[in-house]
């Protein structure tokens, strides 16, 4: 899995969320329940991970989308 995207931001998860899925590009948001454990208080970022074979096409999405400063670096340069 490639990690896109980790913010506190629950509205830009949800936003590039719903840009991934109306693409069919599998996703996962892990640490989405972690504010339930520590309070609400924003101490944890979400994580937006897509399967290695997607994040190329996500990447392209996402930043199609204006969200370029929100990705993290590509491992794979």
């Amino acid at each position: 899995m490639t990690e896109l995207i980790r913010s506190n931001d629950i509205v830009l998860i949800g936003f590039a969320r719903s840009l991934l899925e109306d693409a069919r590009i599998p996703l996962l948001v892990a640490d989405e329940h972690m504010s339930a454990l520590e309070g609400s208080i924003g101490a944890f970022g979400r994580r937006l991970l897509v399967p290695d074979d997607h994040a190329p096409q996500a990447r392209r999405i996402l930043t199609d989308a204006g969200l370029a400063s929100e990705l993290r670096d590509d491992p794979r340069g």
